[in-house]
């Protein structure tokens, strides 16, 4: 049986997180996502998170398909 991730469960990564991943600054993780590049998610404080999920397909060099913002 099949999971699902819902919004709720899903893993969120920090820009800081993001950007040692990819070892870039944090600040070019942020222009990524405002360029459309990665999806990122707004928190209550909004702040920016970004789905794992996504980033680590990514980083495997996997298409992504539906990278939007959803700010």
């Amino acid at each position: 049986m099949a999971t699902i991730n819902s919004p709720e469960t899903e893993q969120l990564l920090t820009p800081a997180e993001v950007a040692t991943m990819f070892r870039v600054d944090p600040k070019t993780v942020t222009r990524w996502a405002q360029a459309g590049k990665i999806t990122s998610i707004r928190t209550l404080g909004g702040h920016r998170r970004y789905r794992a999920a996504e980033i680590k397909a990514l980083l495997a060099g996997l298409p992504v398909d539906g990278a939007r913002s959803q700010d």
